[in-house]
């Protein structure tokens, strides 16, 4: 029960998101506010570490030098996102530490997305295109949300999602200008991918048990149905442009909403993945504990070399 202070406080705090401010880390905010944006973000970064997964293991057998470069510095991206929404998460009172732990643990959630395999090159095109073009959908509207230091974070990431965007579609646009092997290897990925993809932006807005708190509170400004759909209707023009066919029979174009209509979602398998029965599930986390025991060394040289620096500084 709150009491009268703290009643008055969320009014207030309530009336600030509806005239649309901004709140920054040091403003007071309810607990609740700060603990869904500690999930949320915490989830956000997680996703973008373990995105570098699927990926990292085709760099050394890209076909051609420029693909390693270009794929190189995609995944280097996924980092780089990672650490700015770990810091993003860190104003809220958590370390990265404990965010980790959590993680390495399997107490933490990330994209389900990311718990299937890169069978082929053309799956990387699939990611590229499919996921971070879902990811943009979602996160140019991120960075519209009332935590200053998430919303921020955003506007360099979907600069940078934009170019892995682009990315991958030039890699499917040129398997599909191929041989009759290279577009069926592009299809097949897509075949694959495609309701993964789908399945990224988090369960259908009657089944969303977090959605109408963080749209009241604008963390959010779309529900997850209505970003899927967005996304569905940018991307099928994209498909056909190409000669993809994207795996639904019941997609088609609705005049009259002036929006195309597609097939259930197996919602079954995206409750086994969140849950930890993915085909990949496993394996991610064992390479990111591998990762981060390996790594020790380097956290403490890095502390190490601060603890100098900032011995230094007081000696002078």
């Amino acid at each position: 029960m709150l009491s009268t202070t703290e009643q008055e406080l969320e009014k207030k705090f309530q009336e600030r998101i509806d005239k649309g401010e901004s709140i920054e880390a040091k403003d007071w905010m309810p607990e609740r506010y700060r603990k869904q944006l500690i999930r949320m973000m915490g989830q956000h970064a997680h996703s973008e570490v373990v995105g570098m997964l699927p990926e990292g293991n085709w760099i050394t057998r890209a076909p051609s030098l420029r693909r390693k470069c270009v794929l190189l510095a995609k995944v280097q991206d996924e980092a780089g996102h990672g650490l700015y929404i770990y810091s993003g998460t860190e104003t809220l009172g958590i370390s990265r530490e404990q965010m980790l732990d959590e993680l390495l643990a399997g107490k933490a959630k990330y994209s389900s997305i990311f718990n299937y395999p890169t069978l082929s090159w053309a799956d990387i095109g699939a990611i590229g295109w499919l996921v971070d073009g879902a990811a943009i959908v979602n996160q140019t509207v991120l960075a519209k949300g009332s935590y200053g230091p998430y919303a921020r974070a955003m506007v360099r990431i979907c600069k940078e999602e934009n170019f892995h965007h682009k990315q991958g579609y030039e890699i499917l646009a040129t398997l599909m200008k191929g041989t009759p092997e290279q577009r069926a290897m592009a299809q097949d990925s897509i075949n694959r991918w495609w309701w993964p993809a789908l399945m990224m932006f988090g369960p259908s807005d009657k089944d969303s048990p977090n959605s109408a708190e963080l749209l009241r509170w604008k963390v959010k400004r779309y529900s997850n149905d209505e970003l899927r759909q967005r996304f569905i209707d940018r991307t099928v023009p994209q498909a056909e442009n190409i000669g993809l066919t994207l795996p639904d029979p019941d997609l088609k174009w609705n005049e009259e909403r002036q929006h195309y209509e597609f097939g259930t979602i197996n919602w079954n398998e995206f409750y086994e993945v969140i849950n930890g029965n993915g085909i990949c599930n496993k394996d991610r986390l064992k390479a990111r504990r591998k990762a981060h025991e390996e790594g020790a060394w380097v956290r403490e040289a890095a502390n190490a070399y601060a603890r100098k620096k900032s011995g230094e500084t007081i000696a002078a």
